[in-house]
């Protein structure tokens, strides 16, 4: 019941880039800011700097291309999608840091991005991260929204 000696979860939220965090909202596609894959955020990224890192502490459990996915240790799961339609590029401007079942910590680099070649496709940059079972795990979401440097603690997401 106390769990004592037992360390609790991370539930901070970091910048998994340099850039402006955004309200979810505001970014371009309909999917994702009417929320339809769940809560989260934006960062509309610096692209001088081309490595993603995690936004939570977590185990691994999707690397795709475009998306990373993490679960937490208290069950919320993390997924971020890397720019709007990115998927079309076969994940040509993604080289993958992490592999399906790593741990990380907040901060840890998960993949190297090459914006340019997503400007040359004409798409957009966003960086997304979204808690992908809001409805069933999240309690609460308190993100700081504005500049931010790669790495930064930005806010929390509390478990349910």
């Amino acid at each position: 019941m106390f769990h004592f000696g037992k360390k609790p979860a991370d539930d901070q939220l970091y910048a998994p880039i340099t850039g402006e965090v955004v309200k979810l909202e505001t970014v371009s596609d309909p999917v994702f800011a009417q929320k339809m894959m769940g809560e989260g955020f934006g960062v509309n990224p610096d692209v001088s700097v081309g490595t993603i890192v995690s936004p939570v502490a977590g185990e691994v459990t999707l690397v795709q291309g475009h998306a990373v996915g993490l679960k937490r240790a208290d069950g919320l799961e993390v997924l971020i999608h890397l720019g709007i339609d990115t998927v079309s590029l076969k994940g040509a401007p993604f080289e993958m840091l992490t592999k399906v079942g790593k741990v990380v910590k907040g901060g840890d680099p998960l993949v190297n991005v090459d914006w340019a070649q997503i400007k040359a496709a004409g798409l957009d940059n966003v960086v997304l991260v979204l808690i992908t079972n809001t409805n069933d795990a999240l309690a609460n979401l308190d993100v700081n929204y504005g500049a931010n440097q790669s790495g930064a603690v930005i806010g929390k997401a509390t478990a349910k």
